[in-house]
């Protein structure tokens, strides 16, 4: 009788009836998988927060934009401050208060001769102090322009030319 238990017990070993858990090897593969996978997902979600926080500069670049075109509407067209003490920049923060908030916002008049002050420009910081995003507004015929200064990196497309990304 223990002679056939044992047997038995042994044959179920053989074949594998009995066995429970992995393997080192398959342990090793499982982890293999995992860190290839994880190299490759990783650098993929670490560009996303420079995109997001290039997105935000846009979006204040819009902001200001807007906010540009309202004061010049208030000011018979003209994109300069009537009075000395007032700054451009003040008074685009008093029509859109969240433009506050905008990193490096900078804004400044343009044009010349019978276009003074007829066009202007807006820049902004983008995710990283190298990245800013440029709107201009031509005096001559009022096309805009929309530049970053890095391109092909966070939201500035290849060709500089963020109004196409």
């Amino acid at each position: 009788m223990l002679l056939q238990n044992l047997r038995a017990k042994f044959g179920a070993r053989l074949n594998g009836d009995k066995e429970a858990g992995f393997t080192l090897i398959e342990l090793l593969v499982v982890m293999l998988i995992l860190g290839i996978l994880a190299a490759i997902a990783l650098p993929a979600f670490f560009n996303q927060k420079d995109k997001a926080g290039d997105a935000k500069a846009k979006e204040y670049v819009h902001s200001a934009q807007v906010a540009m075109e309202t004061y010049g509407t208030e000011n018979g067209g003209k994109y300069t401050p009537p009075t000395a003490p007032a700054t451009l920049k003040g008074e685009l923060v008093r029509i859109e208060p969240t433009l506050s908030s905008a990193t490096g916002l900078a804004v400044e008049a343009t044009g010349a001769g019978a276009e003074l002050n007829k066009g202007y420009s807006v820049t902004v910081q983008g995710s990283s102090t190298t990245q800013t995003f440029t709107l201009t507004r031509s005096p001559a015929n009022g096309s805009l322009s929309f530049t970053c200064d890095t391109d092909g990196t966070g939201g500035c497309p290849g060709n500089g030319n963020w109004s196409e990304g």
